[in-house]
C-alpha cells in the first residue's frame, strides 16, 4: 500500500514538474521569430508642455506646473501635432469635446477655466467662439509670475474636423473624454461619413457607454474602453498560459501599464506575438495604472522596457523617443 502511494506521488510530482515546463516554454521567446519592426510611437496630445506628475488629481491644473518651456507647442493643436509626426510619431492621440454647434472641439479639459481666458466648458460655445479664445492664457512655469504662451494660443483650438483634413492619411487615437452614449452617437454618425481606409487610421477611446454606443454603429472601428480591456484581459490572465486569447481581444486596443505588464503571461514578445494574430494593438504607458497619461518621456525611460520590444510605446516627448529609434 505505502509503495503504491509512493508510485502515485511521483506520478503527480512528474505530471506537475511537466506542466510547469510546459508553461515556461510556451510563454517563453525561444520558439518565436523576433519580429524586425520598430516600436509603434503614440504622441500623447501631439508635442506637449509637459509638468510634474508628483500629487496629481483629476482636479489639478496641470497649465499651471508645467516645466520650464523648452519648445514652443501647445497640446491638441495643429502645429503640436505637425512636429509630432515630423518627429517621428506614428500614431497621434488628441481629446475631443462637444461643441454647442454639434462638433467636436479638440480639446484636453473638463472645463475651459485652467487653460484659456474663458469660464465653462466647450459646450457653452460654437465652434466660432472657441476659435476666439486664447488656449495659451493659463500655462505658467514659475507659479504665475510669468506666463509664456499668454497671447500665443488664440485661434489654435481645432475642430475634430480640421484635423482629420489637415492630415488625411495620418493615423490617430480620438479620447472622448466623458461618460456620456450620446458623445458616441454623434461621433458615430460622423465618423460614418469617412471611407472604410480612414477608419482604419482612427481608434477610439473612453469611457464604457460612449465607446460602447459607438461601437454599435461602427462596428469595424478600433476601440478600447475599461470594459474591453476587461473582457480581453481578465481571461487572458486566467488562461492565457495555455496559449488561449479571448475572442474579446480581437482587433482593439490595450494600454498596458509597465508595472502590470510583467504579470501578463508571455510579456513581451510571446504575449505581443498573440495579439498581433487577433490584430489587437498593445501600447505599454508608465506607471502602475494610476495614470495612463504617464508615458516614456527621457531616453532613460526607454531602459525600463524589455530588450527588443516592439509594441507600441506612449510618449509626452516624441522629440526626445523618437530619435533612439531613428539612429539605430
Amino acid at each position: 500500500m505505502n509503495r503504491f502511494k509512493k508510485m502515485i506521488k511521483s506520478r503527480v510530482f512528474l505530471l506537475f514538474l511537466v506542466l510547469i515546463a510546459f508553461i515556461y516554454l510556451n510563454n517563453s521567446s525561444f520558439f518565436i521569430k523576433q519580429p524586425s519592426r520598430e516600436p509603434l510611437l503614440l504622441a500623447h496630445r501631439g508635442l506637449a508642455q509637459t509638468f510634474t506628475m508628483e500629487g496629481i488629481t483629476n482636479e489639478t491644473c496641470t497649465a499651471e506646473r508645467i516645466y520650464e518651456p523648452d519648445h514652443p507647442y501647445l497640446e491638441n493643436t495643429i502645429p503640436s501635432m505637425e512636429a509630432a509626426f515630423q518627429s517621428g510619431a506614428d500614431i497621434i492621440e488628441f481629446d475631443i469635446k462637444p461643441t454647442k454647434d454639434g462638433q467636436f472641439a479638440v480639446f484636453h479639459d473638463w472645463t475651459l477655466d485652467c487653460r484659456t481666458n474663458m469660464e465653462g466648458v466647450t459646450k457653452d460655445y460654437t465652434m466660432e467662439e472657441l476659435k476666439k479664445m486664447d488656449i495659451g492664457y493659463g500655462y505658467t512655469a514659475d507659479n504665475g509670475k510669468t506666463y509664456p504662451f499668454r497671447g500665443k494660443g488664440v485661434g489654435l483650438m481645432p475642430s475634430l474636423e480640421e484635423v482629420l483634413t489637415h492630415f488625411p492619411e495620418h493615423s490617430f487615437l480620438i479620447h472622448i473624454k466623458s461618460n456620456d452614449s450620446k458623445e458616441g452617437e454623434q461621433l458615430a454618425q460622423f465618423l460614418s461619413q469617412l471611407p472604410a481606409k480612414r477608419l482604419s487610421q482612427l481608434t477610439v477611446y473612453g469611457g464604457d457607454e460612449p465607446i460602447a454606443a459607438l461601437k454599435e454603429n461602427l462596428p469595424d472601428i478600433r476601440v478600447m474602453s475599461k470594459s474591453t480591456m476587461k473582457s480581453c484581459l481578465l481571461p487572458y490572465i486566467g488562461l492565457g498560459w495555455t496559449g488561449y486569447v479571448p475572442s474579446a481581444c480581437e482587433h482593439t486596443e490595450l494600454h498596458i501599464p509597465e508595472k502590470i505588464a510583467p504579470w501578463l503571461w508571455g510579456w513581451s514578445n510571446k504575449f505581443l506575438n498573440r495579439m498581433d494574430k487577433v490584430d489587437a494593438r498593445v501600447i505599454v504607458v508608465g506607471g502602475n495604472g494610476s495614470d495612463f497619461s504617464s508615458g516614456f518621456d527621457q531616453p532613460e525611460d526607454i531602459k525600463r522596457l524589455p530588450e527588443n520590444y516592439t509594441g507600441g510605446i506612449w510618449t509626452n516627448r516624441i522629440d526626445k523617443i523618437a530619435p533612439l529609434y531613428q539612429n539605430e
